[in-house]
């Protein structure tokens, strides 16, 4: 990837970065077990994005 990168292109991948994180533990508490996995959880080496 280029050094220098668009403004918009930075950005997506800014919010591509900070929501590539588990489910926080007190969420799992809250309901109970209802939601313990993250559905748009993404491998660096397997997921690709369309950026």
């Amino acid at each position: 990837m280029a050094r220098n990168k668009p403004l918009a292109r930075k950005l997506r991948l800014a919010k591509a970065w900070k929501t590539n994180n588990p489910v926080p533990v007190w969420v799992i508490a809250k309901t109970l077990r209802k939601f313990t996995r993250h559905p748009k959880r993404r491998h660096w080496r397997r997921v690709k994005l369309k950026v």
